[in-house]
């Protein structure tokens, strides 16, 4: 594996604004906004209360909420933050440190649509580094704009790596040729991949590819240590003479480590 010499490699990537700041000590609490004070869309207000209403504590529905308020506004907007603060009756600082946190949620306006590539532990082993470094350079080449592209540390679809979410929808296993295709059905506004995409009719993971004709097979199951023979159901004697009685030796001694000589040796 290739060792980072640089330190400032280590933080290429890109940090929410504000992290290097001083924490201001005589600012003013935090406060949830009033409902009087903030415009929240019709549509977003019901997701947002539909997500709090499957949950015994409202927090646990912050992470959809954020979510869908992006898909309103394209990225985490203070607006954004606002309208879903004044909904869940939380503070916009609290909502801020969970944006800053999760790499999903977007800081700064980066287009509405994007193309994540997974270059986590099972992707990476499958060359994806490759497969992020050929769509990057082809969305360069035609001039994709408005898309977000970027590794993303990991999507939970091992089975189908290396793969990618583009606008949400995951497609894979894919290779570096696959770049230039799927870069110009992003520009286009077309279906990325056709048949090769998760929730396409018809697709099946690749360890399933396969068709299999007949029921399909179970493994032979045994025990470790394997099995005795059905007809030989009576265990045969050991052989030797009997084990001799070991010599009860005395404990030791307060302050010792010597134990007596056992007397006598039974024959």
């Amino acid at each position: 594996m290739e060792q980072v010499g640089d330190e400032g490699a280590l933080r290429a990537a890109p940090l929410p604004p504000g992290w290097d700041e001083a924490v201001d000590l005589e600012a003013p609490p935090a406060t949830i906004p009033d409902p009087a004070d903030v415009d929240v869309p019709d549509a977003l207000r019901r997701e947002i209360e539909r997500l709090m209403s499957l949950y015994p504590d409202r927090h646990s529905a912050t992470l959809p909420a954020l979510s869908a308020a992006q898909r309103l506004h394209g990225w985490c907007s203070p607006e954004a933050l606002d309208q879903v603060a004044v909904v869940m009756q939380v503070t916009p600082a609290y909502l801020s440190s969970v944006t800053t946190f999760y790499d999903m949620l977007r800081t700064e306006p980066s287009g509405s649509r994007y193309v994540y590539v997974c270059t986590s532990v099972a992707c990476h082993v499958r060359n994806a580094k490759r497969i992020y470094e050929a769509i990057a350079e082809q969305a360069e080449a035609q001039g994709l704009e408005g898309v977000e592209v970027r590794e993303f540390e990991c999507l939970g679809a091992c089975d189908m790596a290396p793969m990618a979410s583009v606008d949400g929808r995951y497609v894979g296993p894919l290779s570096a040729d696959d770049a230039s295709e799927l870069v110009s059905q992003v520009k286009a506004g077309e279906t990325v991949l056709p048949g090769r995409g998760l929730p396409d009719p018809g697709y099946r993971l690749p360890d399933t590819a396969a068709e299999v004709e007949g029921p399909v097979p179970h493994p032979s199951v045994h025990a470790a240590g394997g099995e005795w023979p059905d007809d030989e159901l009576d265990v045969p004697p050991s052989e030797g003479p009997p084990p001799r009685p070991k010599p009860v030796v005395e404990p030791l001694s307060p302050g010792t480590s010597v134990t007596g000589e056992p007397e006598g040796d039974e024959e």
